[in-house]
């Protein structure tokens, strides 16, 4: 009951019409929003609803919201406009992101990692990596708080997409040396690339590095099941046991188990090479794994003493 009557604080409501627009949309948000008492309606619960708008996308009521909040004169911060770069990004319309970068520097707001984050990923959408390095440039000279492996991760990807490895590799090394750890995002760009080239060897080392080093916010890193099933099908096709298994042992840093699709194409594997596993069946039983009926004949053959 004490709960229920607590009063909400401007910043409460920012909160709620975020979690409601997630959980009933986008029209339960914005009428929530029309009934707020008009000393609620700051630049917290308008940014709230920008920030819904931009999510929808719905370009014409963000940018009108926008323009209100400017005629109003609420304080503005980043969030708004990171909103608005991220919306013209996702549309289809980074030729739109100059302009807003330009009236935040006019207007003497801050630009914070996210916005660099955002921005860099606007000008790789079209390709355009001197801007790219620019931008990457400039958030190392401007004093942003944080060097962060995330905005990094955006020229690495767009070096990487152009195939400029040595230039990736250079950058991840710099982030490096600057307190940007990479991470398995990081890894994972690279992963991409080596499995585009068939450089299988190398995609198993990052892979692994990858498990190592975990995700940004401190969570294991997990490959993708896509990534998995590439690597087990060249195995295969390689008739390559050992890399298979040694595979697997990494695989099993990161995950309780690889599932039945890795088992059954390392049964197949076995059995391309006619090489013998007694242990294999007790291993499917202590991992729990159902193979399908074909696979259950190939592991009875490679079974056999």
């Amino acid at each position: 009951m004490a709960k229920r009557n607590m009063i909400k604080t401007v910043r409460d409501h920012a909160i709620h019409l975020d979690l409601l627009a997630k959980a009933r949309g986008i029209t339960a948000a914005k009428n929530y929003f029309v009934n707020l008492p008009e000393s609620a309606k700051n630049h917290l619960c308008h940014g709230a609803i920008l920030n819904c708008y931009c999510k929808e996308p719905m370009i014409e009521k963000a940018e009108g919201l926008m323009e209100k909040m400017k005629e109003l004169s609420l304080p503005l911060s980043s969030m708004p406009y990171n909103s608005l770069i991220m919306l013209y990004t996702k549309v289809g319309q980074p030729e739109k992101v100059s302009s807003l970068i330009q009236e935040m520097k006019t207007s003497n707001i801050m630009l914070d990692s996210y916005t660099y984050n955002v921005w860099m990923r606007a000008l790789a959408a079209v390709n355009d990596i001197s801007s790219v390095e620019r931008v990457h440039d400039e958030m190392k000279e401007c004093g942003c708080p944080t060097y962060d492996i995330r905005v990094v991760n955006v020229l690495i990807r767009a070096y990487a997409k152009l195939d400029m490895l040595e230039k990736a590799e250079e950058l991840k090394e710099h982030a490096r040396r600057r307190g940007a750890k990479p991470n398995g995002k990081t890894l994972e760009i690279f992963m991409d690339s080596y499995l585009q080239k068939g450089n299988f060897k190398s995609t198993v080392d990052c892979l692994d590095e990858a498990i190592s080093m975990g995700r940004w916010n401190g969570e294991k890193w997990v490959p993708s099941s896509k990534i998995i099933d590439i690597m087990m099908r060249n195995f295969e096709q390689e008739k390559d046991v050992d890399g298979a298994e040694e595979f697997l042992e990494i695989l099993k840093k990161s995950m309780e188990s690889p599932g039945v699709e890795v088992f059954e194409s390392l049964t197949r594997t076995y059995a391309a090479t006619g090489r013998i596993s007694s242990a294999m069946l007790r291993r499917l039983k202590m991992e729990n794994v159902q193979v399908s009926e074909g696979t259950q004949k190939l592991l009875e053959a490679i079974s056999e003493e």
